[in-house]
């Protein structure tokens, strides 16, 4: 096994720790448009509640291919 790939895991672990307590801890209202984008699905009716973000997805996979195709690139 490549112990280069261990060492990508914890990073990758440790940045999404990270990222985790920086919502909990009150930075998520830094990101309280992401799920309310046009193009979100959001159905609320009395005793159901539907949310599909589609566009808010969309977005995400975009920024995170990004990310990844730059880390790719320069390492």
């Amino acid at each position: 096994m490549n112990p280069q790939l261990g060492k990508t895991i914890v990073i990758l672990g440790l940045v999404l720790v990270a990222f985790g307590a920086f919502l909990w801890l009150g930075g998520g209202s830094l990101l309280g448009w992401f799920g309310r984008l046009p193009g979100d699905i959001r159905v609320e009716r009395p005793g159901f509640r539907l949310y599909a973000p589609i566009v808010s997805m969309l977005l995400l996979s975009i920024v995170v291919s990004l990310v990844l195709w730059l880390v790719r690139r320069l390492g």
